[in-house]
């Protein structure tokens, strides 16, 4: 995707089971491949990396903000449900 927009975030967790749950759960739903918009998530240690790229800036941060959104979701049930053993 040359010439693409992208955006590379980097989210750390209190530990890396966690990270390592948040990765199986966000990692389900991909991008539609029509969509136009590139999602890849990869982890090292406690921190969750998602990099994002789209050829549209609408796209794109379509994307982040539905991400953001489930990103949340799994860290309030986290917190809910306390660290896992």
């Amino acid at each position: 995707m040359e010439g693409n927009l992208s955006v590379d975030l980097k989210v750390p967790f209190p530990t890396p089971r966690q990270a390592e749950i948040a990765h199986g759960t966000l990692s389900v739903d991909e991008e539609p491949r029509r969509g136009g918009v590139r999602r890849t998530l990869s982890l090292k240690g406690n921190i969750l990396n998602v990099m994002f790229e789209a050829s549209e800036a609408r796209k794109l941060r379509v994307s982040v903000n539905s991400f953001m959104d489930h990103l949340i979701l799994v860290t309030q049930t986290l917190d809910m449900f306390g660290p896992p053993s």
